[in-house]
């Protein structure tokens, strides 16, 4: 007994200290922008796909040029789980952005409930209305392309670049504007293989279009891109999600990541 009450304690604290390392290690290193494997030289030639990795002769911060702000949008409904979310991430986001090599500008909740709520005030919030009744087919998040249009279109937004964010991100330093040229940035997701469901895809991404593989593992967050740029692109996000969720097979398929 008194054995295992000693591996026991032992192991707590070994797990306590190795959180502890990893979040002071994590609250430290800087944001870079590039990805991990870049070489250091900036002469490689531009080679690889933009968004699976950022281009090398891309990498390298500007530090000769004025700061290129980007405006964070979130959506959310009404829900007391969604409100504490947007109330906490908008807490760190104040924290971090005028910090060290920020590029964040404005923040928007993007709220697609049809009608303001008490938290107008702490929030910067627009009010989007939510899809015609029975539309969403209980999938909620189907909402978000169409407040995200609905801002686009009626919103002054001031920032050249949207950064797409959701309820659940929690800020732990100051964000970079990491798109360039032209080209977004955006996060991988391992669980998004276009390949392995081509022949459902292909639906809605004939093959004139171009192999399956133009078709990015990517999610709609986290996605930092042009603005005019995403004024071009959300109603295709919007009418290809409606569309995928009333296709049964497209539906079985992708569930819960179908929007993104």
């Amino acid at each position: 007994m008194g054995c295992g009450n000693f591996f026991y304690v032992l192991l707590i604290t070994f797990s306590v200290a190795l959180i502890t390392y990893n979040i002071l290690i994590s609250a430290n290193a800087p944001l870079k922008q590039g990805f991990p494997g870049n070489p250091s030289s900036s002469s490689t030639p531009f080679s690889v796909d933009p968004i699976i990795k950022m281009p090398i002769d891309r990498s390298n911060p500007t530090s000769t040029k004025g700061k290129r702000l980007f405006h964070t949008a979130v959506t959310a409904s009404d829900s007391i789980y969604n409100t504490w979310q947007c109330r906490v991430m908008y807490y760190w986001f104040k924290k971090f952005k005028d910090g060290p090599n920020s590029e964040m500008g404005g923040f928007t909740r993007i709220l697609h409930s049809g009608k303001p709520d008490k938290f107008m005030h702490e929030i910067p919030t627009f009010v989007a209305q939510p899809l015609p009744a029975g539309m969403d087919q209980g999938y909620i998040v189907l909402n978000r392309p169409w407040a995200f249009v609905q801002w686009l279109q009626q919103a002054d937004i001031k920032e050249d670049y949207i950064l797409m964010a959701e309820p659940d991100h929690v800020i732990v330093k100051p964000i970079p504007n990491l798109s360039r040229d032209g080209l977004g940035a955006a996060f991988p997701f391992f669980y998004i293989q276009p390949k392995k469901y081509e022949s459902t895809l292909r639906k809605f991404y004939p093959e004139e279009k171009g192999p399956i593989t133009n078709v990015d593992p990517i999610g709609n967050s986290p996605v930092i891109v042009g603005k005019e740029s995403l004024k071009k692109i959300a109603p295709t996000w919007m009418n290809v999600s409606l569309a995928m969720k009333k296709d049964p097979e497209a539906d079985k398929t992708f569930g819960w990541v179908l929007e993104m």
